[in-house]
């Protein structure tokens, strides 16, 4: 078992939860948060953290997973993100979890 978090702007929210689901990851956890960048954009129209002085509204959800599930949605989400318009992708790491109850 490990614990898989991922990173969205909110615009991408309802994609995640299906991505999510495709990867049969039915129990996960979801929380807001405000994501900031401090480097200008080339394309500032193409990016939602388009100032250093605010953020973008986000969100974070994890899920305590196994490894097949992890896999199949890392490949889903590397697809999504080949397909964006903008500079926002996916974001999600993989946390390996030595003790769990």
């Amino acid at each position: 078992m490990k614990l898989v978090i991922v990173t969205v702007v909110d615009y991408y929210k309802k994609d995640i939860i299906e991505l999510f689901k495709q990867a049969q990851i039915s129990n996960f956890s979801e929380s807001d948060i405000e994501g900031f960048k401090t480097t200008t954009a080339v394309k500032l129209d193409s990016n939602w953290f388009a100032s250093k002085q605010s953020g973008a509204d986000s969100e974070m959800f994890f899920s305590f997973t196994e490894d097949k599930n992890i896999d199949e949605l890392f490949t889903l989400i590397k697809e999504f993100n080949e397909n964006l318009e903008t500079n926002n992708p996916i974001k999600a790491i993989v946390v390996p979890i030595e003790r769990f109850i």
